[in-house]
């Protein structure tokens, strides 16, 4: 037997999101889900699970990787379980009435996020540090 409960409402019933299915660095052969123009680069659980949360979503994060992750960092671990039925099979919000929908919604929101927000910028400086790196070990040789 597949699911031990035909109740939405129980943890196993809830829809799985993994963030390599809205990772923009990935394709869609690598589990992208979604178009990438909508996704986000390299999201976290952490950040899939504050954006549900704060929408006022039933959530939780399991320690699992997605079967086509082959990065085995902690940052890429994860998977997000998310409550969209409710135990009499009616939607817990209306905007998320599919996975597609939360995937979407996810997408749309970690790049509004305060830490997003402020990785932005300092991600600009570290790159440019990364490029003047490089000149100078041209140098030495």
């Amino acid at each position: 037997m597949a699911h031990l409960t035909e109740n939405p409402a129980d943890k196993e019933r809830f829809i799985c999101i993994y963030p390599i299915y809205v990772n923009s660095k990935k394709t869609l052969a690598e589990g992208r889900r979604i178009p990438t123009e909508k996704a986000v680069e390299n999201p976290s659980c952490a950040e899939i699970r504050d954006v549900l949360t704060a929408a006022g979503m039933n959530v939780y994060v399991e320690n699992k990787m997605h079967p086509r992750e082959w990065n085995r960092d902690v940052q890429f671990r994860g998977r997000v379980r998310v409550q969209v039925k409710q135990e009499d099979g009616s939607l817990c919000q209306d905007k998320f009435s599919s996975r597609k929908d939360v995937m979407f919604y996810v997408a749309e929101m970690i790049p509004k996020l305060k830490t997003r927000t402020q990785k932005s910028g300092s991600g600009d400086a570290s790159s440019q540090q990364g490029e003047g790196g490089k000149k100078s070990k041209k140098k030495k040789k």
